[in-house]
C-alpha cells in the first residue's frame, strides 16, 4: 500500500459548486457492496461505511455538500499526483445474425476458458488465483487464445457470440472501454458488459506508437488522441491489424438488461460521476476528488470500476456517458493534476491511530 498523508479539510473544496449532488445519488448505490465487500487497499473495513450509508439513506441531494463533509475526511495517496484518462459507453453496428456487412463475432464466455494451475508450476507459484487458460487435447493447461489467435477463427463454433459486429476496430475499442451497445439495423439495442478476458495481458496500442513516433504534432504523426489512433487503424489496416494484435488480451461480453452498464462493483456507472481506480490503492465505492488541468474533470467522483490500464496510486479513468460528446471527451481525456481519496471517519480514526 502506498503511504497516506492528511488531505485539506473537505469544506475547503468547495463542493457545493461541483456535482455533489450526483456524487451523492451514486455513493448511496455504491453502499450496499461498501457494507459487504473486503477493501483491498487496506484503507477501510466494511463497518467503517456504516454511519455514512445511513445517513445516504435520507440525505436531501440539495445539502449532498454538507453530506460528504459529515461523514468523511481527506487523505493524499503516495503524492497525489494524479493523471486521469477518460472512457464511455460506445455505441457500435451490429446484428443479431451474422450476415453481409456483419462478419466480426463478439464472443460470450467460451466455456473452455477456466483457472488452474499448470502441472509444472513450481509450489511458490501456487499462491493467489490460478491463471486463466484452458486445457488441450492432451489435457495439458496452456495460455488461452490470443487476440490474433481468435480473429483466426480459434473460438469459431465453439464459444456463443452474442451477435456480429460490423466494424473490427470500433469492437476493438469497445473492448478496451469494457461496454457499450450494439444497434442493429432493425433498430434494436443490445446493451453488453464485460463478463471475462482471455488471460493475455493487456498493450496500449497508443503508447507502442508514440515510441514508433507515429503520433503527435509533427508532419506526418496522428493525434495522441482516441480518435488519432482511430484514423491511423482506418489509413493504414495492415500496419493496423498488427498493431491491434500486439495487445493480445481479449474482452468477452455478457448481454445486460436494466439501468446503465455496470462497473466492477456491480452498480450501474454513471455520466461525470463515476471513475475507475486501482482497487489496491482505492476502496471501490469510496468518493474521489480531482483537481486537474482538464477542468471538465475537476470535482467529486465515486470509485465504481476498474480497468487492465488503470494501475498505481492515483491513476483514474472518468466515465462520460454514452454518444459523440461522450466520445470526444473520454477520448480526449488526458489530465493531470491532484486527487484526494475521501474516507469515512471511522478508517481515518484507525490509520491516524496507528501511526
Amino acid at each position: 500500500m502506498a503511504g497516506i498523508a492528511r488531505g485539506p479539510a473537505i469544506d475547503s473544496l468547495g463542493l457545493a459548486r461541483s456535482n455533489a449532488a450526483a456524487a451523492l445519488a451514486s455513493f448511496r448505490e455504491s453502499c450496499p457492496k461498501l457494507l459487504a465487500r473486503e477493501d483491498a487497499s487496506g484503507l477501510a473495513a466494511p463497518a467503517d461505511w456504516q454511519n455514512a450509508c445511513d445517513a445516504a439513506r435520507s440525505w436531501p441531494a440539495a445539502r449532498a455538500g454538507s453530506f460528504f463533509e459529515t461523514h468523511f475526511g481527506a487523505v493524499r495517496v503516495g503524492r497525489g499526483s494524479a493523471f486521469a484518462t477518460g472512457y464511455y459507453e460506445p455505441e457500435i453496428r451490429a446484428s443479431r445474425t451474422r450476415r453481409p456487412g456483419f462478419t466480426v463475432p463478439v464472443y460470450a464466455m467460451p466455456p473452455d476458458l477456466e483457472r488452474a494451475w499448470p502441472r509444472d508450476a513450481a509450489s511458490e507459484q501456487r499462491t493467489g488465483r490460478p491463471p486463466l487458460g484452458r486445457f488441450d487435447e492432451t489435457g495439458t493447461f496452456v495460455p488461452y487464445y490470443s487476440r490474433a489467435e481468435i480473429e483466426d477463427g480459434a473460438l469459431s463454433g465453439q464459444a456463443p457470440v452474442i451477435a456480429w459486429a460490423a466494424d473490427r476496430i470500433e469492437l476493438f475499442f469497445l473492448q478496451i472501454q469494457g461496454s457499450g451497445r450494439l444497434r442493429t439495423p432493425e433498430s434494436e439495442i443490445i446493451r453488453i458488459g464485460y463478463a471475462g478476458q482471455n488471460g493475455r495481458g493487456y498493450t496500449s496500442i497508443g503508447s507502442i506508437m508514440r515510441k514508433r513516433g507515429l503520433l503527435g504534432d509533427g508532419p506526418g504523426q496522428y493525434p495522441g488522441s482516441m480518435q488519432g489512433i482511430m484514423a491511423y487503424l482506418r489509413d493504414k489496416p495492415e500496419q493496423g491489424r498488427e498493431l491491434m494484435r500486439m495487445n493480445e488480451s481479449w474482452v468477452f461480453f455478457r448481454e445486460l438488461t436494466g439501468d446503465g452498464p455496470i462497473g466492477a462493483l456491480g452498480v450501474p456507472v454513471r455520466e461525470r460521476v463515476s471513475l475507475a481506480a486501482d482497487p489496491r490503492f482505492v476502496p471501490l465505492g469510496a468518493p474521489v476528488w480531482l483537481d486537474l488541468d482538464r477542468d471538465e474533470a475537476d470535482g467529486l467522483w465515486i470509485a465504481q470500476d476498474t480497468g487492465g490500464a488503470i494501475k498505481g496510486a492515483n491513476r483514474f479513468d472518468t466515465f462520460w456517458g454514452a454518444g459523440k460528446q461522450a466520445r470526444f471527451t473520454a477520448g480526449t481525456m488526458s489530465g493531470r493534476g491532484e486527487a484526494l481519496v475521501l474516507l469515512p471517519w471511522p478508517a481515518l480514526d484507525r490509520l491516524w491511530r496507528a501511526r
